[in-house]
């Protein structure tokens, strides 16, 4: 009596497991993508503090490319990839094409550390509370958004970057009355 008891049990308890685990699985597939940004949505624009406590606003951007980076310290394609970024952004900072490279709630002495390290030189904005994460529909990072001159998104890019793709994305975004 005491087997059987403890067997129906067990089974009860693993049947509640498996409901809640496909649950979870149809959640996650069902869920309402529409906070996600994709190619052909006009940029949700945002204002946020730099590093250096300057306020940055996208909209400001209006007539330039904006290659959108959400990144952290602690993320290896984003360290790999912001030496590209800051060498892109020289060549590009004077053609349209701006960057804004938006930290994902990190200290701010951790990120300065970061910005010191890579000699960073184009905006970091903090997004502290990631509320602009958020709105973008930015999960795991990096993640970066080309916008064109117009506030629109030209593409969505869910991985860490060579330095040859970054040229070629802001080379994308660059506005045409910039071009040779």
């Amino acid at each position: 009596m005491k087997k059987q008891k403890r067997f129906i049990f067990r089974t009860t308890l693993l049947l509640l497991f498996a409901i809640a685990i496909v649950y979870a699985i149809y959640q996650s597939y069902t869920e309402d993508d529409s906070q996600m940004i994709t190619e052909g949505d006009q940029a949700p624009d945002f204002t946020l503090k730099t590093l250096d406590g300057e306020t940055v606003q996208l909209s400001d951007y209006k007539g330039q490319g904006v290659f959108l980076n959400f990144w952290a310290t602690y993320c290896p394609p984003c360290k790999e990839e912001m030496p590209y970024m800051e060498s892109q952004y020289q060549k590009f900072k004077d053609k349209g094409v701006q960057i804004l490279a938006v930290d994902v709630a990190e200290p701010k002495v951790t990120v300065e550390r970061f910005v010191t390290k890579y000699k960073l030189s184009f905006p970091i904005p903090m997004d502290t509370n990631e509320g602009v994460m958020n709105a973008y529909g930015v999960g795991p990072i990096p993640v970066t958004f080309l916008i064109n001159e117009n506030g629109v998104v030209e593409d969505r890019i869910t991985a860490g970057l060579s330095e040859e793709d970054i040229h070629a994305y802001m080379k994308q975004i660059q506005p045409d009355s910039y071009k040779e």
